[in-house]
């Protein structure tokens, strides 16, 4: 978390860490989202091929843990890193609370709490069996309440990475 005081930014051995804005997160978000159908195609390909599942319906619930792992492991390694490629793109970087590099477990922690951008709403849709259209309608709604929420926070952060111990910061080259 940045310390109080500054809303946006602290200094830290004369390094300046500010929050991205919501825009360029959010675009960040989008573009890795873009990024991950190669990651899921090469994913349910592989998954297919091993399974030897022959149609689309066939071991779905399995297909679906296999690429909870598979973004477990991606999103795990490349935040432990500091960046995915989306957010090398965008100049954005996380960081643990203090400034430093995410442990592997933190980034772990992160993963799994980001999973509220998709959750809530699709829990609260299973017992009433809504129809695909309108559950895709109400995420799509919760990812923009989810991202707006992020302004009530003090420093500007999503709640999952105030949760995990993690920020967001940008790292454009300053004139």
């Amino acid at each position: 978390m940045l310390p109080k005081g500054s809303a946006d930014s602290i200094t830290e051995d004369h390094l300046q860490l500010t929050t991205p804005s919501l825009a360029r997160r959010m675009a960040c978000w989008f573009y890795e989202g873009m990024l991950l159908f190669g990651v899921v195609f090469i994913a349910g390909y592989l998954f297919g091929t091993l399974s030897q599942t022959k149609h689309a319906m066939d071991n779905r619930h399995g297909l679906q843990a296999f690429l909870f792992l598979v973004f477990a492991i991606y999103f795990t390694w490349f935040w432990h890193k500091g960046q995915t490629l989306a957010m090398k793109t965008w100049h954005i970087k996380v960081v643990d609370a203090s400034g430093k590099a995410l442990s592997q477990s933190r980034a772990l922690l992160r993963y799994v709490l980001c999973w509220v951008w998709f959750l809530p709403p699709i829990v609260a849709a299973f017992p009433f069996q809504l129809p695909a259209p309108f559950i895709g309608l109400l995420v799509v709604v919760w990812v923009f309440v989810w991202a707006i929420a992020s302004k009530f926070q003090l420093h500007g952060q999503y709640w999952h990475d105030v949760w995990a111990g993690t920020q967001l910061v940008d790292v454009q080259k300053k004139p």
